[in-house]
């Protein structure tokens, strides 16, 4: 593969991962919305809002506009949050690269569709695209650091995810591939409805042993939506899985936690999420989740908690007791739909 890759959208993960890469040597170029945004972005070559005093690299530029962006980029990196990645590639489409390989590194379910990112990607580009998703505990300040971190690439097709793999694994950032794309996007979009929860019991000071009970209980839940999806239920034991969901729980960097905690103190909504500068992709998720385990008969009794709280005005001392409260079964029941 070429060294150009064009990174779509400017968030903090995007926008980490172009900085890594031209650290590497690679050309790299991050489409912003607007012209105003690119100029602001390209005069104090870094970027304010989402990674403050990290400069940019002399081969790392943005520009407004997607056909320059995307020229001759071998890899296109899909850097937008989950509910807008369908209107964002209907505004590039004209401009992606027949050859190019996507690499999309949202972790979300579209709420209208229940569509994973892979599927709205192949619904907006075409079957023939050379489609892979990334996840895994992979929090971009410790990536910008150098910090040694592993990640997962997942692709139908394996020998795309193992081209992807060799342009973006660094000293520092070891990627691992897997075919397994159902199973990889389920887990990285459900560990943040999960986050939300332990965030909830965190921020209630239910302490250690309520924490890890969440995140067991809460990998049991995403693996039996993953599994009813098609996906395989190893998936959930590796890094997109298990690793991801325990970073994600208990990270001080972790917005969905951080949600959660502010929840349990009392809290709006509405209050918590405009003072943040990132997007807490849980709050979207839940409601796409239940949705989804409702069309494949998937209880899924956390998310649902989740959801009461978010949108239904359930008080957060109130949905973790209900959940202790439930129906007493045995732990390691195989029907994914208990």
């Amino acid at each position: 593969m070429t060294s150009r890759i064009a990174v779509v959208g400017t968030t903090g993960w995007g926008t980490t991962l172009g900085i890594m890469l031209a650290a590497e040597g690679m050309e790299v170029v991050l489409w912003a919305r607007t012209e105003e945004e690119s100029a602001r972005l390209n005069a104090d070559r870094e970027n304010i809002a989402h990674l403050p005093a990290i400069s940019f690299p002399e081969n790392l530029r943005t520009t407004a506009y997607p056909a320059e962006a995307m020229a001759g980029a071998a890899l296109t990196i899909l850097a937008v949050p989950a509910q807008t990645m369908r209107y964002n590639l209907q505004l590039i489409k004209q401009s992606i690269p027949e050859s190019t390989f996507l690499l999309s590194i949202s972790k979300g379910i579209e709420i209208e569709t229940t569509k994973r990112m892979s599927e709205v990607v192949t619904e907006e580009l075409g079957p023939q695209s050379k489609i892979a998703v990334l996840s895994g505990p992979n929090f971009a300040k410790e990536v910008y650091q150098g910090l040694p971190t592993a990640t997962v690439i997942a692709s139908e097709d394996i020998e795309v995810a193992t081209v992807i793999q060799q342009t973006i694994s660094t000293s520092s950032f070891r990627a691992y591939i897997n075919d397994d794309l159902i199973g990889v996007e389920i887990a990285g979009a459900l560990k943040n409805v999960m986050a939300l929860a332990v965030g909830m019991s965190d921020g209630l000071g239910f302490g250690d042993n309520s924490r890890a009970a969440l995140i067991t209980r809460g990998l049991a839940e995403i693996t039996r939506l993953g599994v009813a999806a098609g996906a395989k239920p190893l998936t959930f034991s590796g890094l997109a899985g298990m690793g991801d969901l325990v970073a994600t729980c208990t990270s001080q960097l972790s917005r969905n936690r951080f949600v959660g905690q502010e929840l349990a103190k009392g809290r709006p909504l509405e209050e918590i999420l405009s003072s943040m500068s990132g997007i807490a992709e849980g709050i979207d998720t839940t409601i796409a989740a239940l949705r989804l385990a409702k069309t494949l008969n998937v209880e899924m009794p956390i998310a649902e908690q989740v959801y009461q709280v978010l949108f239904n005005g359930l008080a957060v001392k109130e949905a973790v007791p209900a959940l202790m409260t439930r129906e007493l079964k045995h732990e390691l029941n195989i029907d994914i739909s208990e």
